[in-house]
């Protein structure tokens, strides 16, 4: 028998009339004879009463938690002391009941899953995806696929799906390999991300371009990161930064209008990295807050607090009044992020007490002036090299963002770009230099000169981060399209002319035929929609993903392969 409609999908149209709803038995009540049901389907619930002198009643009695049935009867309103506004004000008086399936009791109670071991809700992932909460995540996902796929229909973009199955580059991470049978003893990698088939798409003349594109990375994984991803990829020619970061703000307000009815303030907040990371501590801060850094680097150089006084740089960050075991654990912090350690001051009146007090007498009128500390509040400083004092503080930042929450006070979602990168980053560890972004971004026009010499640690790059309440959901570039810029780029980071023609060769022939200036950019999809729907991880917002380990429990993969498939594609394992 065909359904009237979803659950969800009920409406004053169908009142005292007779509809046929088919779903799972979200649960179950027996009272003084009556038989109480809550069915459920992907949009909804609706409480389905059986009378005792129902014909329904005999097939009603056999139903339990997860059962699929089918239920026919009249669509009316509860009486009016149960109202309380609402789907919930409505019921189904069932004429007629009829078992579909049949369920297994499941591992774990659906409406409590938010508290059940999240390897056991990914062994049963099938079961997970019944809860509402996980519903209501994927179908945000969807939402936001179809505004994004109409907006960038409208703006002239062209959807083009490019290869699963490429050429091992390096990117950044370790790639995934995959064995050619035809080719035996060479490999496939599976993509990391399509830069470069989208750079030729831009050569070959397409203008717009974008996918959905399905990237892997074999990296360590966190709460916002997976083997196997989702990224929202496009890329434009004949532009310039500003005109793709404006797209992008259109692209963002678009999407958020449409799926959370969330009108997001624009232009976004603009800083340079230098600007983030001297300021935040990071180069993508979460500005729902400000707690900004106050640098006090001169009040103390040459003084007699010799930790300070020959420090390259001193920033301090005005806290609340804070326990000594807060600061202790604050300390923690700051030591896990490259610190030393972490000194501190608490006002009293009209100096300080506590922590380095008694080596800051002589700069007590101009720390009270230069913080503005509230009285009781605290001060916490790092000191030391630029780079590592901002990125402890950073840490620092953040920890106080959770212990206070601090964020709370400021807009729900906070949107912002971080620009002008360093091109180039000193690997302290193999004493060469690498690319902070990926080696094809473009330098800024006036830095381009400064490859090969001794202030290439200098180059801007034209890159852009997008920063959503401290998350980077997008990163893009304006692209190198001049072959000889892309050559110094990579001897610049220590490339020779046969290593990279060896990764790149292909690419580098393609750049002589004429290619546009283009940029683009990434949106990491996943991470996106995680902040969006106020998520604690990407896992929560991916249909079937892998642990914090990599692994699919559900499917259980990955797994060992049979002898005879390796011999296939010539691969022998060694002892492990």
């Amino acid at each position: 028998m065909k359904r009237t409609a979803l659950i969800g999908q009920l409406s004053a149209a169908q009142l005292d009339q007779t509809v046929t709803l088919q779903g799972w038995v979200n649960r179950r009540r027996d009272l003084g004879g009556l038989i109480f049901l809550e069915l459920r389907d992907r949009s909804g619930t609706v409480q389905v009463q059986v009378q005792p002198d129902s014909a329904a009643f005999a097939q009603a009695d056999q139903l339990r938690a997860e059962y699929v049935a089918e239920i026919q009867g009249r669509y009316q309103a509860r009486p009016e002391s149960q109202r309380k506004g609402g789907a919930a004000d409505y019921e189904v008086i069932a004429s007629r009941v009829r078992v579909l399936n049949t369920a297994k009791t499941p591992p774990f109670e659906l409406d409590k899953g938010e508290n059940v071991a999240e390897d056991i809700r990914l062994k049963y992932r099938y079961l997970d995806l019944r809860r509402p909460e996980m519903q209501r995540h994927l179908l945000l996902r969807s939402r936001a696929v179809a505004a994004i796929t109409a907006f960038l229909d409208v703006q002239g973009f062209m959807q083009v799906e490019t290869p699963m199955l490429t050429k091992s580059t390096p990117e950044g991470a370790r790639d995934f390999l995959v064995p050619s049978r035809l080719n035996p003893g060479e490999f496939y990698a599976l993509p990391q991300s399509p830069q470069l088939f989208k750079q030729l798409l831009m050569i070959a003349g397409y203008d717009r371009y974008y996918q959905f594109a399905r990237c892997f990375r074999d990296e360590d994984l966190r709460a916002d990161r997976q083997p196997d991803f989702t990224q929202l990829d496009m890329e434009m020619s004949f532009v310039e930064q500003d005109d793709v970061l404006e797209m992008q703000e259109e692209l963002m307000a678009h999407v958020f209008r449409a799926t959370l009815d969330v009108d997001l303030p624009r232009p976004f907040a603009r800083l340079s990295y230098f600007e983030a990371m001297d300021r935040y501590g990071s180069d993508k801060p979460d500005l729902r807050f400000e707690s900004a850094f106050v640098d006090v680097t001169d009040l103390f150089q040459g003084g007699e607090f010799k930790a300070f006084a020959a420090a390259a740089s001193v920033k301090v960050l005005v806290a609340p009044e804070l326990t000594r075991k807060q600061i202790d654990e604050l300390e923690r912090v700051a030591k896990q992020n490259g610190a030393g350690g972490l000194a501190w001051l608490k006002r009293d009146g009209d100096g300080f007490t506590g922590g380095i007090s008694k080596f800051v007498g002589g700069v007590s009128a101009a720390l009270l002036e230069r913080t503005a500390i509230p009285e009781g509040g605290t001060l916490l400083f790092a000191a030391g090299e630029w780079k590592k004092a901002v990125t402890a503080l950073g840490a620092v930042r953040l920890a106080l963002r959770d212990l206070f929450d601090l964020a709370a006070a400021g807009p729900r979602f906070h949107v912002s770009w971080v620009t002008d990168f360093p091109q180039l980053e000193f690997d302290e560890e193999s004493g060469t230099w690498t690319y902070m972004h990926h080696p094809f971004t473009a330098p800024h026009p006036d830095d381009a000169e400064l490859f090969g010499t001794e202030r290439q640690g200098e180059i801007r790059a034209q890159a852009y981060d997008l920063v959503l309440n401290g998350f980077e959901v997008g990163g893009g570039s304006i692209r190198i399209h001049d072959p000889a810029i892309q050559t110094k780029m990579f001897a610049a980071i220590g490339f020779t002319e046969a290593q990279a023609r060896d990764k790149f060769g292909f690419f580098m022939d393609a750049l002589e035929y004429g290619t546009p200036p283009h940029g683009g950019i990434a949106w990491g999809f996943d991470r996106l929609i995680m902040v969006m729907s106020g998520a604690s991880s990407i896992r929560e917002v991916i249909a079937f993903p892998k642990n914090n380990r990599g692994a699919d429990l559900m499917a259980e993969a990955p797994s060992a392969v049979d002898t005879a498939q390796l011999a296939e594609v010539g691969v022998s394992l060694s002892s492990l």
